[in-house]
């Protein structure tokens, strides 16, 4: 699993490498600014193709001193390169100061102050070269750059901005997001933003298109909104050796998983020849009333797409037919509510083979769900809680006590704020200062609360263990799905992790595999997709992993 770090994290471990003697500050410096310039190229190779022209904005710490190396190299590539600088150059750490020095051999340095970028704009085009442009019709549309092209490049202060710009900085900022829309760089972190938790902690952040960090990614960096437009992301390998026992948020991927070709559960459960439907899990879903069975519908499909054994629905009476003229593969079972004679939840539940249960979609919030719910978690079976089952929760501490730690909690951020408000609070208020409290640091607390794994939705999904663990199943970058943002595809993400429960997966493992099976079935569909195709999309996810 990819490692995610802190600011401080990450400043320990460069520290650590130097004092070593592996590597120098200013050797660091360097591979950082030539993975910068390579990272450019591999993003828009028709800028290597011939001089450019860069605008490179430099902060007063080693950021900066990142930058003085890309606008060096730059130059020694044959562009046009503008140097800015803001803060005092006598104030610059060492190694920062040395490479602000080696860039005064091939160019000058300004100062940045308001006004500096509009000037530096009308210097770059004055050289532009420039052509009538029309459309079809003949009619004028715009006159058109076709000659040199300007890319930005903010090495102000990556991770290292810990408060409020100052106001000046603000309105230079504010400057050039009305020109770094085509070709812009962001070096470590977009200046403005939190590189802990991804919030705007200057007033302001600096927009990119391409993101290029360094050694691994920081855990800002798959959180929060302000990254979602950011069309590229780059680690670059600063080629030194490190490794930290600091407790650290893992990235997850397909290696992650421990898939397998032969049985794709590595758990002893694979399916194999020797084993039959009950040896892969059974895994009761509760509906809700007439006209709300649909999302209990949506998380059966999916709890049996992803390999549970058998998946039975448990529907109220006024809901049998319904549910029945909608189902084939799926079971049907009457459950009225959490106890009686005949169709009472505790009398399914003598069935020891059912070892999964999923609570909550279309459930209602009436005494009936609330008795379900009870009943369901003095069970102590491996349990996914989603939708209306997180909001009887809420309502009742008494059954907020009853979580044990084979539960799963799928709350979206209403439901996370109704769950655990004074924690969403924290979460959601204005970042002033650096490091930001962070929406890792608000799943780890609540898992810690709940007493299970909590599994806090959104492209910047967080799952975290009461005992600390967490990992980021990002969908962003390269990995984007925002036709995710459908009605049910939360349903169906409550059925895959069921179904992995029934699989005998333990709750940690089942929320993270089941978080990044669902965003890859949406990105092998595509745009266009409603919840319905990806329990269908599994299959094509599972042969294209080659299982």
């Amino acid at each position: 699993m990819t490692e995610l770090l802190t600011a401080a994290q990450m400043r320990a471990i460069e520290e650590a490498a130097i004092a070593s003697g592996e590597v120098t500050g200013l050797e660091l410096m360097e591979r950082a600014g030539r993975g910068v310039v390579e990272a450019i190229f591999e993003e828009w190779p028709e800028l290597a193709q011939t001089s450019h022209r860069a605008v490179v904005l430099c902060g007063p710490g080693n950021n900066g001193g990142d930058g003085f190396v890309v606008a060096r190299l730059l130059k020694e590539w044959g562009w046009e390169v503008e140097v800015f600088l803001y803060g005092d150059p006598e104030k610059l750490p060492p190694d920062a100061k040395v490479n602000y020095e080696r860039w005064g051999e091939k160019g000058e340095v300004a100062p940045l102050i308001p006004g500096s970028l509009d000037q530096s704009v009308d210097r770059g085009l004055e050289n532009a070269i420039y052509k009538d442009q029309y459309d079809a019709s003949g009619t004028w549309e715009s006159e058109t750059n076709i000659g040199q092209q300007t890319i930005f490049i903010d090495a102000l202060f990556g991770t290292g901005l810990k408060r409020r710009f100052e106001e000046d900085l603000l309105d230079v900022l504010k400057e050039w997001g009305d020109y770094c829309y085509e070709y812009a760089v962001a070096v470590d972190m977009p200046s403005g933003l939190c590189s802990d938790s991804g919030k705007c902690i200057g007033g302001h952040w600096v927009f990119s298109k391409l993101l290029v960090t360094f050694e691994t990614p920081k855990v800002g960096h798959f959180l929060g909104h302000n990254m979602y437009d950011i069309k590229s992301f780059k680690t670059v390998d600063l080629n030194f050796h490190w490794n930290t026992d600091a407790d650290t948020v893992g990235l997850l991927g397909y290696t992650d998983l421990q898939l397998d070709k032969d049985g794709w559960f590595d758990n002893g459960m694979q399916k194999t020849l020797r084993t039959h439907k009950y040896s892969h899990g059974h895994a009761l879903i509760f509906a809700g009333g007439p006209g709300k069975t649909g999302a209990a519908r949506l998380a059966a499909r999916g709890a049996l797409r992803i390999g549970a054994g058998l998946v039975t629905l448990g529907v109220p009476p006024s809901a049998q037919m319904e549910v029945a003229s909608q189902v084939t593969a799926i079971m049907l079972r009457r459950v009225t509510d959490g106890s009686g004679e005949v169709d009472g939840l505790d009398v399914t539940l003598r069935d020891d083979r059912i070892n999964a249960l999923c609570i909550g979609p279309g459930l209602g919030i009436g005494a009936r769900g609330e008795a379900l719910v009870k009943t369901t978690l003095e069970g102590k079976r491996a349990t996914v809680l989603d939708a209306d089952a997180l909001t009887l929760l809420a309502q009742d501490k008494a059954l907020f006590d009853c979580l044990h730690k084979n539960c799963v909690l799928t709350p979206h951020g209403g439901e996370f704020a109704r769950l655990f408000p004074d924690i969403a609070e924290k979460l959601n208020a204005p970042a002033t200062k650096g490091p930001a409290y962070s929406k890792v640091d608000a799943t780890r607390e609540a898992a810690k609360r709940a007493g299970c794994v909590v599994l806090f939705k959104g492209p910047d999904t967080v799952i975290a263990h009461p005992d600390g663990r967490c990992s980021i199943n990002s969908a962003q970058y390269e990995r984007a799905a925002p036709w995710l943002a459908t009605a049910g595809s939360g349903d169906v993400l409550a059925g895959f992790i069921t179904g992995l429960l029934a699989r005998g997966f333990d709750p940690m493992r089942a929320a993270e595999t089941a978080a990044w099976l669902h965003v890859e079935c949406a990105r092998s569909l595509g745009p266009g997709l409603i919840a319905e195709d990806l329990p269908e999309e599994l299959p094509k996810v599972f042969r294209d992993l080659g299982l």
